[in-house]
């Protein structure tokens, strides 16, 4: 993935992050708010959580009722084909897989949907190096 394939992901606004924790120790926590605070729609998807960030928490990336463009994934990678069959049906343009999370055939099940696959890289440290630019 090159840097203007980064900056063009960053261009979008919102950002569904499945296996957000409501615990600011925890890395998603400090991932979403930071992304929060640099002015993206964050929206929390964690069945164990009704509200994070002030907002409603989805069960899962289907009940979410609105557009997501970004599906940033927090959860172990034996999850993510679920995940991205989700993103598909809901239309969002990127899935990201957090660092250290690979699933090689959902990737490619993704990008055969025509989505943009970004895997095991942080979106945090991305936007950070985008902005030093």
């Amino acid at each position: 993935m090159t840097r203007p394939d980064i900056k063009k992901i960053l261009d979008y606004r919102t950002i569904a992050v499945v296996g957000l924790s409501p615990d600011p120790g925890k890395a998603s926590h400090e991932v979403a708010a930071y992304l929060k605070r640099a002015g993206y729609r964050i929206i929390p998807v964690n069945p164990a959580a009704t509200e994070i960030f002030g907002e409603k928490c989805y069960p899962t990336l289907a009940d979410v009722p609105e557009t997501v463009e970004i599906v940033d994934i927090f959860r172990r990678s034996e999850f993510v084909p679920e995940i991205v069959e989700q993103a598909i049906a809901k239309g969002a343009k990127v899935v990201w897989m957090q660092e250290g999370i690979v699933n090689q055939e959902a990737a490619e099940r993704a990008e055969a949907a025509g989505l943009t696959v970004v895997m095991d890289r942080c979106l945090l440290k991305e936007h950070v190096k985008q902005a030093r630019q």
